[in-house]
C-alpha cells in the first residue's frame, strides 16, 4: 500500500521540506530493519496554525499568520527555535523542525524536533507591539508548549527579550515561574552562559576538526561568511583568534570583501554602530553575487536556507564549507561540491552548538543550579567533537558524505526509539 503525500503542503523542486525529504530518501540504505518506520521522518507529528490579531500603536487591528510544528517526539520534548520573518511559511518551519530531529539526535540530545514562525517583518513594528505579537502568539501556541511538552527558543530575528515575553506569558497562564518553557532567555531569569555565541563556537569547533582532516592549517587561512548575526559574526570572531583571515562577509546590508583579511577589532564596532557590515571602510563592497566567487579556503553560509544553489556550487572557491545556518545546501549543490571533492561539514551537526546549550539552559533551570561559562564552553566543545567523531567514523565505513552519516546516526536513534515503544494504542 503506498503512503500518500501530506496533503496541505506543495513544495517546489528546491523548497526546504522537500530537499529534507530527498535527505531521508538517501538515508535509507543505511537503516536496515529500520527503514520500515522511514515514513515516520517524513510526517510531522504535529502542526498548528494560529492567527495572531493584535492591536497596532495607531489603533488599527493587525492579523499575523504563526506556526507550531513538532516533527518528531520519539526521544523527548520538542526543540526547536522561533522566527519572525515576511517569508515565513508551513513548509518551511515543518523542514526546520524535521532537520531539529535530525540535529538533537545527531548529538545525543533528549529532545524531538520543534520549530515556530510567524510571518511578518518585525522591523516593521515598534517595541509594543513586537511584545504584544510575542504574547498573542505564546498564548496561542500554549496548548502545546511546556518544559516537558515543547520548549521554544531564539532563532531568525528573535532574541532573550522575546524569550522573556514568552516565558512571563506561559507562566502567567499556568500559574507558576516556568523558566524552563523556553531557552536563550536573559541570564538573571535563568538563561545559561555562553548561549548567545554557541552555535558560532560549535561551527568553529566542528570546523577546526574538519580542517585538522584535510591538513588545512587555519593559521592564514581564508574564511568568507554570509550571515553575520550571531552565529555568522561569533565563528569569524574564533577562526581570526586562530589565525584565519576573514576575507568576505555579507549580510543584509551588502558584501564586503578584503583579501588581506579584516581587522575584527574594527569591525565588530562598526557592525554594532551601523547595524551592518555594508558601511565598514576596512574593505571593498561589491555586489552580492560576487560573494561566491571569492577565493577562500572555508566558506560559513549562515544566513537562511537554499543559499548554495547548483550554479554558486560550480563556482565555489573553497575547500571547505561549514553550514551554520539550517538547511543552505540544495540537494543538486551537495552533489556538485561532492564531485568537486569540498567537504560540506552538514548544518544537523555543524550549527549543533545552540541546541546543545539550550539543553545545558534547560537542565540548570530544572536544578537551579547553574555553571560557569568556561564549564559550558567544555561540555559544549566534548559533546561536539565526540558526536562529529561518530559520525566520520559512519561516514569513512560506508564511504558516503558526512550529510548523509549525520543522518543515518540520527535517524536510527529517532527510529530506533519510535520501534522500541511502539504504536498506541
Amino acid at each position: 500500500m503506498n503512503n500518500q503525500p501530506l496533503s496541505f503542503v506543495h513544495p517546489g523542486p528546491d523548497s526546504p521540506w522537500t530537499t529534507y525529504l530527498m535527505q531521508v530518501d538517501r538515508v535509507v540504505p543505511y537503516l536496515g530493519h529500520l527503514a520500515r518506520w522511514v515514513e515516520t521522518l517524513k510526517r510531522p507529528k504535529r502542526a498548528l496554525i494560529v492567527d495572531i490579531p493584535i492591536e497596532l500603536d495607531d489603533g488599527e487591528v493587525a492579523h499575523f499568520e504563526g506556526y507550531r510544528v513538532q516533527h518528531n517526539l520519539s526521544r523527548g520534548p520538542g526543540k526547536g527555535g522561533v522566527r519572525y520573518h515576511p517569508d515565513v511559511t508551513l513548509e518551511e518551519v515543518m523542514a526546520l523542525a524535521a532537520w531539529m530531529s535530525v540535529k538533537n539526535a545527531a548529538v545525543n540530545l533528549p529532545f524531538g524536533g520543534a520549530k515556530g514562525g510567524i510571518r511578518v517583518d518585525p522591523k516593521a513594528l515598534s517595541n509594543k507591539e513586537l511584545e504584544r505579537m510575542t504574547r498573542r502568539y505564546t498564548s496561542e501556541i500554549g496548548i502545546i508548549i511546556g518544559p516537558q511538552q515543547d520548549i521554544p527558543a531564539p532563532d531568525v530575528n528573535t532574541n532573550p527579550q522575546i524569550m522573556a515575553w514568552m516565558m512571563d506569558t506561559y507562566s502567567m497562564n499556568t500559574g507558576t515561574t516556568a523558566t524552563g518553557v523556553v531557552t536563550g532567555k536573559p541570564i538573571h531569569l535563568g538563561g545559561s552562559l555562553g548561549r548567545v555565541k554557541a552555535t558560532g563556537r560549535g561551527v568553529f569547533v566542528t570546523g577546526r576538526e574538519a580542517a585538522r582532516r584535510l591538513n588545512l592549517d587555519l593559521n592564514g587561512a581564508r574564511v568568507a561568511v554570509q550571515g553575520f548575526g550571531n552565529v555568522g559574526s561569533a565563528a569569524a570572531e574564533l577562526f581570526a583568534q586562530a589565525g584565519a583571515k576573514i576575507v568576505a562577509i555579507q549580510d543584509h546590508t551588502g558584501t564586503i570583501v578584503n583579501a588581506k583579511g579584516m581587522d575584527m577589532a574594527v569591525l565588530m564596532p562598526s557592525l554594532k554602530q551601523y547595524g551592518g557590515v555594508g558601511a565598514f571602510k576596512g574593505a571593498e563592497k561589491v555586489d552580492d553575487e560576487a560573494f561566491w566567487d571569492v577565493a577562500c579556503d572555508i566558506m560559513i553560509p549562515a544566513a537562511l536556507e537554499g543559499q548554495i544553489t547548483a550554479d554558486r556550487a560550480r563556482r565555489l572557491k573553497a575547500r571547505l564549507v561549514l553550514e551554520g545556518a539550517n538547511g543552505p545546501t540544495v540537494p543538486s549543490a551537495d552533489d556538485i561540491l561532492a564531485d568537486r571533492g569540498v567537504l560540506v561539514v552538514p548544518d544537523v551537526i555543524c550549527n549543533a552548538g545552540g541546541v546543545t546549550v539550550s539543553y545545558f539552559e534547560w537542565v540548570q533551570d530544572f536544578s537551579s543550579f547553574f555553571w560557569t561559562e568556561d564549564e559550558i564552553n567544555l561540555r559544549l566543545d566534548k559533546i561536539m567533537i565526540g558526536a562529529l567523531k561518530k559520525i566520520w567514523d559512519t561516514a569513512d565505513r560506508h564511504r558516503i558524505t558526512l550529510r548523509t552519516a549525520t543522518f543515518a546516526v540520527a535517524c536510527e536513534r529517532i527510529l530506533t526509539a519510535r520501534e522500541e515503544r511502539g504504536l498506541y494504542p
